[in-house]
Protein backbone atom coordinates (compact mmCIF):
# COMPACT_ATOMS: atom_id res chain seq x y z
CA UNK A 1 0.00 0.00 0.00
CA UNK A 2 1.38 3.41 -0.95
CA UNK A 3 2.17 6.02 1.69
CA UNK A 4 -0.37 8.40 0.14
CA UNK A 5 -3.14 5.81 0.31
CA UNK A 6 -2.23 4.95 3.89
CA UNK A 7 -2.38 8.61 4.89
CA UNK A 8 -5.76 8.96 3.20
CA UNK A 9 -7.15 5.92 5.01
CA UNK A 10 -5.87 7.28 8.32
CA UNK A 11 -7.61 10.60 7.71
CA UNK A 12 -10.85 8.81 6.85
CA UNK A 13 -10.64 6.65 9.98
CA UNK A 14 -10.26 9.80 12.10
CA UNK A 15 -13.19 11.58 10.46
CA UNK A 16 -15.89 10.20 12.82
CA UNK A 17 -13.80 11.23 15.82
CA UNK A 18 -13.35 14.79 14.60
CA UNK A 19 -17.02 15.04 13.70
CA UNK A 20 -17.90 13.85 17.20
CA UNK A 21 -15.53 16.37 18.75
CA UNK A 22 -17.10 19.08 16.61
CA UNK A 23 -20.53 18.16 17.96
CA UNK A 24 -19.26 18.30 21.54
CA UNK A 25 -17.66 21.69 20.87
CA UNK A 26 -20.96 23.05 19.56
CA UNK A 27 -22.94 21.56 22.45
CA UNK A 28 -20.66 23.04 25.09
CA UNK A 29 -22.11 26.47 24.35
CA UNK A 30 -25.55 25.30 25.50
CA UNK A 31 -26.69 25.72 29.10
CA UNK A 32 -26.00 22.55 31.08
CA UNK A 33 -29.73 21.80 31.67
CA UNK A 34 -30.23 21.55 27.90
CA UNK A 35 -27.19 19.30 27.55
CA UNK A 36 -28.50 17.16 30.40
CA UNK A 37 -31.91 16.83 28.76
CA UNK A 38 -30.28 15.78 25.49
CA UNK A 39 -28.04 13.28 27.27
CA UNK A 40 -30.99 11.80 29.14
CA UNK A 41 -32.98 11.43 25.93
CA UNK A 42 -30.12 9.77 24.05
CA UNK A 43 -29.30 7.55 27.01
CA UNK A 44 -32.89 6.35 27.29
CA UNK A 45 -32.84 5.52 23.59
CA UNK A 46 -29.59 3.54 23.78
CA UNK A 47 -30.84 1.68 26.85
CA UNK A 48 -33.63 0.18 24.75
CA UNK A 49 -31.31 -1.11 22.04
CA UNK A 50 -30.12 -4.71 22.37
CA UNK A 51 -26.37 -5.12 22.30
CA UNK A 52 -23.21 -6.02 24.16
CA UNK A 53 -23.11 -3.05 26.52
CA UNK A 54 -26.76 -3.38 27.50
CA UNK A 55 -26.12 -7.04 28.30
CA UNK A 56 -23.08 -6.13 30.41
CA UNK A 57 -25.03 -3.55 32.43
CA UNK A 58 -27.98 -5.89 32.95
CA UNK A 59 -25.65 -8.71 34.04
CA UNK A 60 -23.72 -6.51 36.47
CA UNK A 61 -26.90 -5.22 38.09
CA UNK A 62 -28.39 -8.71 38.37
CA UNK A 63 -25.20 -10.05 39.98
CA UNK A 64 -24.84 -7.19 42.45
CA UNK A 65 -28.52 -6.70 43.32
CA UNK A 66 -30.15 -10.14 43.04
CA UNK A 67 -32.79 -9.26 45.65
CA UNK A 68 -33.84 -5.99 43.98
CA UNK A 69 -37.05 -6.29 41.90
CA UNK A 70 -36.41 -6.64 38.17
CA UNK A 71 -38.42 -3.49 37.44
CA UNK A 72 -36.14 -1.41 39.66
CA UNK A 73 -33.01 -2.89 38.06
CA UNK A 74 -34.49 -2.05 34.65
CA UNK A 75 -34.93 1.54 35.81
CA UNK A 76 -31.33 1.63 37.04
CA UNK A 77 -30.19 0.25 33.68
CA UNK A 78 -31.94 3.09 31.85
CA UNK A 79 -30.59 5.66 34.31
CA UNK A 80 -27.07 4.23 33.92
CA UNK A 81 -27.16 4.89 30.18
CA UNK A 82 -28.61 8.34 30.79
CA UNK A 83 -25.97 9.30 33.35
CA UNK A 84 -23.17 7.98 31.13
CA UNK A 85 -24.47 9.79 28.04
CA UNK A 86 -24.87 12.99 30.01
CA UNK A 87 -21.28 12.75 31.23
CA UNK A 88 -20.04 12.03 27.70
CA UNK A 89 -21.77 15.09 26.23
CA UNK A 90 -20.73 17.31 29.13
CA UNK A 91 -17.08 16.56 28.40
CA UNK A 92 -17.38 19.37 25.89
CA UNK A 93 -17.79 21.79 28.80
CA UNK A 94 -14.89 20.10 30.56
CA UNK A 95 -12.60 20.49 27.55
CA UNK A 96 -13.60 23.95 26.33
CA UNK A 97 -15.57 25.67 29.09
CA UNK A 98 -13.99 28.57 30.94
CA UNK A 99 -12.43 28.06 34.35
CA UNK A 100 -15.12 30.27 35.90
CA UNK A 101 -17.89 28.16 34.36
CA UNK A 102 -16.31 24.92 35.52
CA UNK A 103 -15.88 26.20 39.06
CA UNK A 104 -19.57 27.09 39.04
CA UNK A 105 -20.70 23.74 37.63
CA UNK A 106 -18.39 21.47 39.69
CA UNK A 107 -18.58 22.34 43.36
CA UNK A 108 -16.43 21.10 46.22
CA UNK A 109 -18.72 20.14 49.09
CA UNK A 110 -16.00 20.08 51.77
CA UNK A 111 -12.79 21.71 50.50
CA UNK A 112 -11.29 21.63 53.99
CA UNK A 113 -11.03 17.81 53.70
CA UNK A 114 -9.16 17.74 50.38
CA UNK A 115 -5.72 17.03 51.86
CA UNK A 116 -6.85 14.86 54.76
CA UNK A 117 -4.68 15.52 57.80
CA UNK A 118 -2.59 18.00 55.81
CA UNK A 119 0.65 16.30 56.85
CA UNK A 120 1.07 13.03 54.97
CA UNK A 121 1.10 12.51 51.19
CA UNK A 122 -2.39 11.94 49.79
CA UNK A 123 -3.83 9.19 47.61
CA UNK A 124 -7.30 10.19 46.46
CA UNK A 125 -9.30 6.99 46.05
CA UNK A 126 -11.61 7.87 43.13
CA UNK A 127 -13.88 5.00 42.02
CA UNK A 128 -15.38 4.88 38.54
CA UNK A 129 -18.53 6.94 38.91
CA UNK A 130 -19.69 8.94 35.89
CA UNK A 131 -18.43 12.21 37.39
CA UNK A 132 -14.86 10.92 37.68
CA UNK A 133 -13.30 13.20 35.04
CA UNK A 134 -15.27 16.21 36.25
CA UNK A 135 -13.88 15.80 39.74
CA UNK A 136 -10.35 15.23 38.52
CA UNK A 137 -10.27 18.35 36.36
CA UNK A 138 -11.88 20.46 39.09
CA UNK A 139 -9.26 19.39 41.61
CA UNK A 140 -6.46 20.20 39.16
CA UNK A 141 -7.60 23.83 39.13
CA UNK A 142 -6.40 24.44 42.67
CA UNK A 143 -3.09 22.54 42.73
CA UNK A 144 -0.85 20.27 40.71
CA UNK A 145 -1.98 16.66 40.93
CA UNK A 146 -0.87 13.30 39.57
CA UNK A 147 -2.91 10.53 38.00
CA UNK A 148 -2.59 7.44 35.79
CA UNK A 149 -4.27 6.87 32.45
CA UNK A 150 -4.62 4.15 29.85
CA UNK A 151 -3.46 5.46 26.44
CA UNK A 152 -6.09 5.18 23.72
CA UNK A 153 -5.44 3.18 20.56
CA UNK A 154 -6.56 6.25 18.62
CA UNK A 155 -3.79 8.90 18.85
CA UNK A 156 -6.19 11.77 18.14
CA UNK A 157 -8.54 10.66 20.90
CA UNK A 158 -5.60 10.21 23.24
CA UNK A 159 -4.34 13.73 22.49
CA UNK A 160 -7.74 15.27 23.09
CA UNK A 161 -8.26 13.45 26.39
CA UNK A 162 -4.82 14.42 27.68
CA UNK A 163 -5.36 18.00 26.59
CA UNK A 164 -8.66 18.13 28.46
CA UNK A 165 -7.09 16.77 31.64
CA UNK A 166 -4.06 19.09 31.41
CA UNK A 167 -5.74 22.48 31.14
CA UNK A 168 -4.88 23.58 34.67
CA UNK A 169 -1.68 23.38 36.75
CA UNK A 170 0.03 20.94 34.33
CA UNK A 171 -0.81 17.67 36.13
CA UNK A 172 1.58 14.73 36.11
CA UNK A 173 -0.20 12.13 33.95
CA UNK A 174 1.43 8.71 34.09
CA UNK A 175 0.68 6.12 31.41
CA UNK A 176 -0.02 2.69 32.90
CA UNK A 177 2.77 1.27 30.76
CA UNK A 178 5.25 3.52 32.60
CA UNK A 179 4.82 1.53 35.79
CA UNK A 180 4.74 2.67 39.38
CA UNK A 181 8.03 4.61 39.68
CA UNK A 182 6.63 7.94 38.37
CA UNK A 183 3.76 7.62 40.85
CA UNK A 184 6.14 7.06 43.75
CA UNK A 185 8.14 10.11 42.63
CA UNK A 186 4.99 12.25 42.49
CA UNK A 187 3.89 11.19 45.98
CA UNK A 188 7.41 11.85 47.29
CA UNK A 189 7.01 15.37 45.88
CA UNK A 190 3.74 15.65 47.84
CA UNK A 191 1.52 15.74 44.76
CA UNK A 192 -1.95 14.31 45.51
CA UNK A 193 -2.45 11.14 43.47
CA UNK A 194 -5.90 10.74 41.90
CA UNK A 195 -6.18 6.97 41.75
CA UNK A 196 -8.79 4.79 39.98
CA UNK A 197 -8.19 1.18 41.13
CA UNK A 198 -11.60 -0.42 40.63
CA UNK A 199 -11.56 -1.87 37.11
CA UNK A 200 -10.88 -5.46 36.09
CA UNK A 201 -7.36 -5.46 34.62
CA UNK A 202 -6.78 -9.20 34.76
CA UNK A 203 -4.84 -11.30 37.26
CA UNK A 204 -1.59 -9.30 37.26
CA UNK A 205 -1.13 -7.53 40.62
CA UNK A 206 -4.70 -8.47 41.59
CA UNK A 207 -6.26 -10.48 44.39
CA UNK A 208 -9.72 -12.04 44.55
CA UNK A 209 -11.79 -10.38 47.27
CA UNK A 210 -15.55 -9.86 47.72
CA UNK A 211 -17.41 -7.17 45.82
CA UNK A 212 -21.16 -7.39 46.35
CA UNK A 213 -20.50 -10.88 47.69
CA UNK A 214 -18.74 -11.98 44.49
CA UNK A 215 -15.07 -12.98 44.41
CA UNK A 216 -13.69 -10.22 42.16
CA UNK A 217 -10.23 -9.66 40.69
CA UNK A 218 -9.15 -6.37 42.27
CA UNK A 219 -5.90 -4.45 41.94
CA UNK A 220 -3.83 -4.53 45.13
CA UNK A 221 -1.83 -1.39 44.39
CA UNK A 222 -3.66 0.93 46.80
CA UNK A 223 -2.36 -0.57 50.07
CA UNK A 224 1.02 -1.24 48.46
CA UNK A 225 1.38 2.42 47.48
CA UNK A 226 0.23 3.60 50.89
CA UNK A 227 2.78 1.36 52.61
CA UNK A 228 5.68 2.37 50.34
CA UNK A 229 5.06 6.12 50.63
CA UNK A 230 3.40 6.56 54.02
CA UNK A 231 0.49 8.18 52.22
CA UNK A 232 -3.00 8.52 53.62
CA UNK A 233 -5.98 7.27 51.62
CA UNK A 234 -8.65 9.95 51.23
CA UNK A 235 -11.68 8.70 49.26
CA UNK A 236 -13.42 11.12 46.92
CA UNK A 237 -16.71 10.69 45.02
CA UNK A 238 -18.01 13.05 42.34
CA UNK A 239 -21.81 12.95 42.06
CA UNK A 240 -23.74 13.95 38.97
CA UNK A 241 -26.53 16.28 40.08
CA UNK A 242 -30.04 16.11 38.61
CA UNK A 243 -31.50 18.54 36.11
CA UNK A 244 -28.23 19.78 34.71
CA UNK A 245 -27.15 21.32 38.01
CA UNK A 246 -23.61 20.09 37.50
CA UNK A 247 -21.47 17.93 39.77
CA UNK A 248 -20.54 17.80 43.46
CA UNK A 249 -17.18 16.56 44.75
CA UNK A 250 -17.20 15.10 48.25
CA UNK A 251 -14.17 13.97 50.27
CA UNK A 252 -14.32 11.37 53.03
CA UNK A 253 -12.12 11.18 56.14
CA UNK A 254 -8.68 9.58 55.77
CA UNK A 255 -8.69 5.88 56.56
CA UNK A 256 -7.29 4.96 59.94
CA UNK A 257 -4.96 1.97 60.34
CA UNK A 258 -4.43 1.64 56.61
CA UNK A 259 -2.69 -0.29 55.30
CA UNK A 260 -2.65 -3.19 57.73
CA UNK A 261 -0.49 -6.32 57.56
CA UNK A 262 -3.22 -8.17 55.63
CA UNK A 263 -3.16 -7.28 51.93
CA UNK A 264 -6.39 -9.11 51.08
CA UNK A 265 -8.22 -7.42 53.95
CA UNK A 266 -6.96 -4.00 52.80
CA UNK A 267 -8.19 -4.57 49.24
CA UNK A 268 -11.50 -5.93 50.55
CA UNK A 269 -11.89 -2.77 52.64
CA UNK A 270 -11.56 -0.69 49.49
CA UNK A 271 -14.21 -2.76 47.72
CA UNK A 272 -16.54 -2.50 50.72
CA UNK A 273 -16.24 1.30 50.70
CA UNK A 274 -16.97 1.46 46.97
CA UNK A 275 -19.92 -0.89 47.40
CA UNK A 276 -21.39 1.42 50.07
CA UNK A 277 -21.13 4.43 47.75
CA UNK A 278 -22.67 2.47 44.86
CA UNK A 279 -25.69 1.63 47.02
CA UNK A 280 -26.14 5.38 47.49
CA UNK A 281 -25.79 6.11 43.73
CA UNK A 282 -26.64 2.83 41.97
CA UNK A 283 -27.18 4.37 38.52
CA UNK A 284 -23.98 6.45 38.48
CA UNK A 285 -21.41 3.68 38.68
CA UNK A 286 -19.63 2.48 35.53
CA UNK A 287 -21.74 -0.62 35.03
CA UNK A 288 -20.83 -0.62 31.33
CA UNK A 289 -17.46 -2.08 32.36
CA UNK A 290 -17.12 -5.87 32.67
CA UNK A 291 -16.16 -5.70 36.33
CA UNK A 292 -16.38 -9.48 36.78
CA UNK A 293 -14.58 -10.46 33.58
CA UNK A 294 -11.66 -12.26 35.28
CA UNK A 295 -12.94 -15.25 37.20
CA UNK A 296 -11.24 -17.59 39.67
CA UNK A 297 -9.75 -20.69 38.09
CA UNK A 298 -12.44 -23.04 36.86
CA UNK A 299 -15.28 -20.53 36.83
CA UNK A 300 -17.06 -19.73 33.58
CA UNK A 301 -17.60 -16.21 32.27
CA UNK A 302 -20.59 -14.46 33.76
CA UNK A 303 -21.14 -12.46 30.58
CA UNK A 304 -21.73 -15.35 28.17
CA UNK A 305 -25.28 -15.32 26.82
Amino acid sequence: MSARRSARMLRLSLLPLWLGMGVLWLLHWLPLPLQAALGNALGAMFARLPGKRRHVVATNLALCFPDVPAARRARWLRQTFQASMRAALEHGVLWWGSEARLRHLIRLDNPEAVLGDGVRPVIWLAPHFVGLDMGGVRLSMDRQVASMYAPSKNPASDWLMLRGRSRFHAPVLVAKSDGIKPVLKALKQRLPFYYLPDQDQGRLNAVFVPFFGIQTATLSALPRLAKLTGAQVVPVITRQLPGGQGYAVRFYPPWDDYPSDDLDADVARMNAFIEERIRELPAQYLWLHRRFKTRPEGEASVYEK
